[in-house]
């Protein structure tokens, strides 16, 4: 292990950097930057912000999701030859929603040694902070952005949940209304939801509650902006409570709860699935008939 007192050792370095404030940085993550032969990094513009405010001239060279794998062949190769070399993100710990883990895999499966530099994470600050259980969570990342595919991987992870853990994920700000009716209709109206938005940010905000309380503060809102990690309080659902609620259901859900009209009801549940409302309404009928 290296201390302040020896040079740094061959490998490659997963350096944290700060998610927002520039002061969220370890002294060894500054040495450990100071000291490589060179600095892989998300976007070399965004980095030198951090180098730069800490003079730190290090070499910088891209190594992100277009071009990580391309670029992890040629690193490798400088560190068979014994290169010291720092990979960073944008933002937080490289590897989690960023690049990183292909490096880091390569480096691996050539015998490279791989040293994690801890420090900043925009998963486990918002998680500390949230009131919800922080002795088991589950990190999802992001969801999928279409509106079918994402209801459906909500219904996959409430369903395969046995006991109430956190579930917590990444989310951009034009699709976090949405993706709160997504979760209401799995979890139901009462279930609660921490959004973490802009992380040690001047204008850091957290928002505790209900999912639809959450969802309507948001809606009425004429613009959100900022970095977002999102917390579900997901409990376990009753038997059907998810994938197995049939659209007659989800369509009553709806005219019950928020008194929306059928037309309407059809409308949301459209956008909830990612399919026409022709199509959903086709299977209404269909459903329809077999309930007769």
């Amino acid at each position: 292990m290296n201390t302040t007192d020896e040079p740094l050792a061959p490998g490659l370095y997963l350096v944290a950097t700060p998610i927002g404030n520039l002061e969220d940085i370890t002294l060894r993550a500054l040495r450990v930057l100071r000291s490589a032969d060179r600095i892989a990094c998300e976007d070399t513009r965004q980095t030198r912000k951090l180098l730069d405010r800490y003079q730190i001239t290090t070499p910088t060279i891209s190594s992100h999701e277009h071009n990580e794998a391309k670029r992890s062949r040629q690193l490798v190769e400088e560190l068979k030859n014994g290169a010291r070399i720092a990979v960073v993100s944008d933002a937080g710990t490289p590897g989690i929603s960023d690049p990183g883990m292909v490096l880091a895999a390569a480096a691996i499966a050539n015998g490279i040694p791989v040293y994690p530099v801890p420090g900043a994470s925009a998963v486990l600050s918002a998680l500390v902070a949230s009131g919800l259980n922080t002795e088991q969570f589950s990190f999802v990342g992001f969801l999928p952005p279409k509106a079918g595919a994402r209801r459906t991987a909500l219904e996959e992870l409430a369903a395969g949940l046995s006991r109430p853990p956190t579930l917590v994920l990444y989310e951009a700000t034009h699709r976090i209304v949405e993706t709160l009716t997504d979760i209401e209709a799995v979890w139901g109206p009462a279930c609660r939801v921490v959004l973490a938005r802009e992380l040690t940010k001047l204008h850091e905000e957290f928002l505790r509650g209900t999912v639809r309380e959450v969802r309507d503060q948001l809606a009425a809102r004429e613009s959100i902006r900022g970095e977002i990690v999102l917390l579900i309080d997901a409990h376990p659902l009753s038997a059907g409570s998810a994938r197995g609620a049939t659209l007659l259901e989800r369509l009553a859900e709806l005219e019950k709860a928020e008194g929306i009209a059928e037309k309407d009801a059809l409308k949301r549940i459209a956008r909830e699935r990612g399919v026409s409302k022709s199509e959903l309404w086709r299977e209404l009928q269909r459903e329809r008939a077999r309930s007769k």
